[in-house]
């Protein structure tokens, strides 16, 4: 089963939407302004409640199935200060690799046969993250073999030096390094998910001598179909009961060395969320874990994929999770779904409604 991995087959669905971003913003706002002539005097958006504000954002920059934005350093500087403007302090750079393309220039990497890269991403996040006083999350390498064959287990070998390579030459360099996030990513029992899962989470925690680390699967709802496919929802969705006995057994098993679970919050209904939030803070609590959000701001309710998400349905996620007591909420991902600078117009006026009604 895969979900966003799949590669999109028919990119010139995506034209329609895609606009350069020009120095002025839509609308004739000036870049970095979120001043809308006329707009003088209008009455405050209503108290946004106990919703949760989105604090974090995954880096998207080794894609699979959106869009490459091809920045460089001055529109990624330009959009950490976009997503600092609305409270957002945390980023979390998805995957270094995925197969033979790799966010760094990794001499074990590269020694396999993967590409080198043209620009040190890592490198340039960590700056930026430095610079705008933000907490930099690295994201493990995905050699694309899980998606092949259904074992986690197998993305444990080349992560073990990766793991020591990427302490060693920008861990101890920058301020904002602050945990990692294993990026294998799972709904339910996955052959080998609690032993990888826990191997890499340790050797995390002891090279960096215990920093943070975290998952973010996914929730084997109706919606968890495949991407390339026109379907949009399945019949053989997992019962909440199913969930919380399946992940009581994984969080059972990795609790010591993955400190925080930030399940993606796409794949079910609006009208389930409370169910299976309800259970997702009860797991966690229960295993002394944080129990993060991850908020998709792109919409999986339409047959072209993917857009970012309606502003209302956005919002019922998030007010959820407030319910729910969540720790925080992450998203994937700001820079193509929220950025005011997006090849989506859609995205900075997601960008708006969500200011309105936080009264940011």
């Amino acid at each position: 089963m895969s979900t966003r991995r799949d590669f999109l087959k028919k990119t010139a669905l995506f034209g329609a939407s895609m606009v350069a971003a020009p120095s002025l913003m839509a609308g004739g706002r000036e870049e970095g302004s979120f001043f809308v002539p006329g707009q003088e005097g209008i009455t405050p958006a209503p108290a946004a409640g106990n919703a949760l504000r989105i604090s974090g954002t995954f880096l998207d920059e080794i894609s699979h199935d959106i869009p490459h934005q091809n920045w460089g350093e001055k529109e990624w500087d330009r959009d950490f200060r976009h997503m600092r403007a609305i409270g957002i302090d945390t980023v979390i750079m998805i995957r270094s690799g995925y197969r033979k393309f790799i966010t760094y220039p990794s001499k074990y990497l590269m020694g396999k046969g993967c590409y080198e890269p043209g620009t040190d991403l890592l490198d340039m996040f960590l700056r930026l993250a430095d610079k705008h006083g933000m907490k930099f999350y690295f994201g493990l390498y995905d050699s694309g073999r899980y998606w092949d064959t259904g074992d986690l287990s197998w993305e444990i070998e080349d992560n073990k030096y990766v793991i020591d390579e990427v302490w060693q030459q920008y861990g101890s360099k920058y301020k904002s390094f602050g945990g990692w996030y294993i990026s294998g990513e799972i709904s339910r029992a996955t052959k080998g998910a609690i032993d990888a899962f826990h191997a890499m989470g340790k050797q995390c925690k002891d090279v960096s001598d215990g920093l943070p680390t975290f998952i973010s699967p996914w929730i084997d709802g109706k919606k968890a179909v495949m991407a390339s496919g026109s379907k949009l929802t399945k019949a053989d969705a997992v019962s909440v009961d199913e969930h919380e006995r399946e992940w009581n057994e994984i969080f059972d098993g990795i609790h010591d060395v993955v400190d925080a679970c930030a399940f993606q919050d796409g794949h079910i209904d609006y009208d389930e969320l409370d169910a299976f939030f309800t259970v997702n803070k009860k797991l966690a609590d229960k295993y002394g874990m944080q129990c993060w959000t991850n908020a998709e701001s792109f919409d999986r309710d339409m047959p072209i994929k993917f857009f970012p998400i309606k502003w209302d349905k956005l919002r019922m996620k998030l007010e959820a999770a407030g319910r729910a007591g969540y720790d925080k909420a992450i998203t994937f991902e700001f820079s193509h779904f929220m950025s005011p600078q997006s090849a989506y117009l859609q995205a900075g006026h997601l960008y708006d409604r969500y200011k309105e009604f936080f009264g940011i």
